[in-house]
């Protein structure tokens, strides 16, 4: 029997249980219905805004593509597919406050980001939410970080400097390096292990800060040590900054850029006249790839313009990851992992796809050497293919 005296303290843990548990069930709610929703929700983290707006754009483009073909055909699980843009501005700090928004809003997978300093902040925000990544990120140090069609640092430089061997016939290169950034650092530290023992020389290495518009005082610096070929290790706008700052200075050492500055925001920055000015190590162009001609007659259709360079990337991130739930019939993170790694012989917009386990890299990943046409368009360099035997 409680005295007078207990009772209040009785109805003080009445009450209290009484919000806690509402308060349980009312978040155990929310989530369900996120997880209940009639749509499957995909979020696609890209710069949307910011000075890689284009890249970021055309990334979007080819996720809502895959998301179009998916719901004409059912979705995903019965659920028609909605993609949410995550917009990390290219910046880590953006980056984390938007995929935990995201998160708390609501997602059944996740798409991106593209940028390596940004996903080894994010990408463990949305592993920790139960989401298995399909990233598009390149630094090594990010491998194992969910699954990526991308090719990895350690598979981009060996092709790098097989072309400045066979393609360019080069036997001394100055590097021009952006310092701030994970993927363009580690790049850089590849370039340096592998050239000197490939028996090139590394004249010097000129560090750049991203952001101005001019970058004559790395490159005056770069073509003073008479090198025979200089490597631009940057993103696009610092990429295209510099092949006019080489054009500025009427100096007809060869040039070529690394991974990080392929795409087409590089053309349309330099214009194409300067663009030729360097070949682009990256991947084959959308329409470059075999059998390639629906998906970039869709993507225009309903876009209006041309693919961008990582569309047919998030397209069969998308569709991937649309198979592999298909197969594990569910979205949970360790069937869907499983799943992933089973992956063989999957074939999308950029060829057959397989995944390494445990580092979720695919394999083979498909790196070529790119140059300019007339028209403003990368393609892959002919020239190259001859030199290195390279084949689709």
């Amino acid at each position: 029997m409680f005295n007078n005296r207990m009772r209040p303290i009785a109805a003080g843990f009445v009450a209290l249980f009484f919000i806690l548990f509402v308060g349980a069930c009312s978040s155990d709610s929310k989530s369900s219905d996120s997880k209940s929703s009639d749509t499957f929700k995909i979020g696609l983290e890209a710069p949307l805004s910011g000075s890689q707006a284009q890249l970021g754009t055309g990334m979007l483009q080819g996720a809502e593509l895959a998301a179009e073909e998916l719901n004409a055909k059912g979705g995903i699980l019965g659920k028609q597919v909605e993609i949410v843009p995550i917009d990390d501005e290219a910046d880590a700090t953006a980056g984390v406050a938007a995929a935990t928004a995201a998160v708390k809003k609501g997602l059944n997978a996740v798409v991106g980001p593209y940028n390596s300093g940004v996903g080894s902040k994010t990408l463990p925000i949305y592993i920790d939410a139960g989401l298995v990544p399909l990233r598009l990120t390149s630094a090594d140090s990010t491998a194992s970080l969910g699954f990526t069609l991308q090719p990895m640092t350690s598979q981009i430089a060996p092709v790098a400097v097989t072309a400045i061997q066979k393609y360019a016939n080069a036997t001394s290169v100055a590097l021009i390096v952006d310092s701030t950034q994970e993927y363009t650092k580690q790049a850089s530290e590849a370039m340096q292990k592998l050239l000197p023992s490939s028996g090139i020389t590394v004249t010097s290495v000129e560090s750049i800060t991203p952001g101005a518009q001019s970058y004559a005082a790395a490159v005056t610096a770069a073509l003073a040590k008479r090198p025979q070929l200089i490597y631009v290790v940057t993103y696009y706008p610092e990429a295209a900054a510099i092949a006019k700052d080489l054009t500025g200075a009427g100096n007809t050492t060869q040039c070529m850029i690394d991974y990080g500055g392929f795409d087409n925001g590089y053309i349309t920055d330099a214009g194409t006249q300067t663009a030729q000015r360097c070949t682009v190590v990256g991947v084959p162009s959308p329409s470059d790839f075999p059998n390639s001609q629906a998906q970039v007659s869709a993507f225009t259709k309903k876009f209006s313009t041309a693919p961008g360079s990582w569309s047919p990337y998030t397209y069969d991130s998308v569709l991937v990851l649309a198979d592999a739930i298909g197969r594990a019939k569910s979205a949970d993170k360790a069937k869907l992992t499983t799943a992933l790694q089973q992956t063989s012989g999957w074939k999308g917009w950029t060829g057959t796809v397989a995944f390494e386990s445990p580092s979720g890299n695919r394999t083979p990943a498909p790196v070529t050497l790119n140059s300019v046409t007339s028209a403003g368009a990368f393609t892959v360099d002919q020239k190259w293919v001859q030199a290195t035997g390279f084949s689709f």
